[in-house]
């Protein structure tokens, strides 16, 4: 199970550190393992929000999940989105941004950090989105019931999270104005470019999240109206296809995935940069963590680690809301990757360790239950 899972990603780790090996040698190499642990340490919490939406997929788009996501994953955002970004921000056409990111490095990395503050806001406000639809959704199972009990009552409002979102965004781009402004004002049109970044990061967020929901409610009515169709014996030949719903319905989620992925890839790609400036070994050490990210995601859906380990989804959402509050603040001030690689791992084994005392607890309650059965048996058996 562990090789069919992960074969994929150890043949393409093998690739890759040979590919970085002939490209610059043993340096090259141990920057590429560098950058793989490093990917892999910040997106653990995408794994664990990415199998909460696969295990609702068909085998056959997790597959895809696997094989085009993996390409859209890794030489779209790993290797063409820091030359588009390069590209935009620079006024320059594409064969010139690559062509910066080959033989002027140094200018190449100079020009993402200034694309910084848009990129940041962009999936700052996106992975905030996720964060605040799920901590103000009522749900039975709860992880920190002090806080998540009273904002799911809070959640009934209509419309919450994105007014506060919005508010979080204001809030963000004015104190960007401000800082800039005391700076003589020479950075004051960025707090406009942080803006309509951000609030290009909602519209996407609610555009994909809205069709995706869409048309998985769509298809749990197709499928609770063909299962009382089938106890009655009385089908309808002018209904449409399930097959077909199925796969908008998937296709939406898969869309919805991979914009999810994006999002969490901006601060790997960003932190990349602290580690070297070499668009090539970027692309390698990124591209060879995004797979590991991904069979990773694809291994906990197939063993059902999230319904054995309940809160786990929970942790991955507030390493969620920590990430997205990190990009905000990095708009304006510097964090360190670790930090931000920790406050996710933290959360995440956190909620895991909350897991398995549920199920300790749970498993001493039913054995206690059981025990008393069986002496009521016993006392009336006498």
């Amino acid at each position: 199970m562990l090789l069919k899972t992960f074969g994929w990603s150890f043949a393409i780790t093998a690739l890759g550190l040979v590919a970085a090996g002939f490209y610059g040698g043993w340096e090259a190499l141990g920057i590429v393992a560098i950058l793989c642990v490093l990917e892999i340490s910040l997106s653990f919490d995408n794994a664990v929000v990415n199998a909460g939406i696969l295990k609702k997929m068909s085998a056959f788009w997790q597959k895809i999940f696997l094989t085009v996501g993996v390409l859209i994953a890794v030489f779209g955002m790993r290797l063409v989105f820091p030359v588009v970004i390069v590209a935009i921000s620079a006024k320059i056409g594409p064969i010139d941004a690559v062509d910066l990111a080959l033989n002027d490095k140094d200018k190449y990395q100079q020009l993402v950090t200034d694309a910084h503050p848009s990129i940041a806001a962009f999936g700052g406000m996106f992975l905030l989105m996720i964060f605040l639809d799920f901590i103000f959704e009522d749900r039975d199972i709860q992880w920190l019931r002090w806080i998540e009990r009273p904002l799911a009552k809070l959640g009934k409002v209509d419309m919450l999270s994105v007014c506060i979102a919005l508010i979080v965004l204001l809030i963000t781009s004015f104190t960007f104005a401000t800082h800039a402004h005391q700076h003589g004002g020479a950075h004051v049109d960025k707090a406009q470019t942080v803006l309509i970044s951000g609030i290009a990061g909602l519209i996407t967020y609610m555009v994909v999240g809205g069709l995706s929901g869409y048309f998985e409610d769509k298809l749990e009515e197709e499928e609770e109206r063909e299962h009382e169709e089938e106890e009655e014996a009385a089908r309808s030949g002018k209904q449409r296809s399930p097959v077909v719903l199925a796969g908008q319905a998937a296709f939406f989620m898969f869309l919805y995935l991979e914009v999810l992925d994006a999002s969490f890839s901006f601060d790997g790609v960003i932190g990349a940069f602290a580690i070297t400036n070499d668009i090539v070994l970027m692309a390698l050490g990124l591209g060879v963590g995004a797979m590991y990210v991904r069979s990773l995601t694809v291994y906990l859906v197939r063993q059902g680690t999230l319904d054995d380990y309940v809160y786990l989804e929970h942790g991955a959402h507030y390493a969620i809301g920590a990430l997205a509050v990190i990009l905000m603040v990095t708009i304006q001030y510097q964090i360190n990757e670790v930090i931000t690689g920790l406050v996710g791992v933290v959360l995440i084994a956190w909620s895991f360790w909350s897991s398995v005392r549920r199920n300790q607890a749970l498993a001493a309650a039913e054995g206690k239950a059981a025990a008393s059965d069986d002496k009521t048996e016993v006392s009336s058996g006498v």
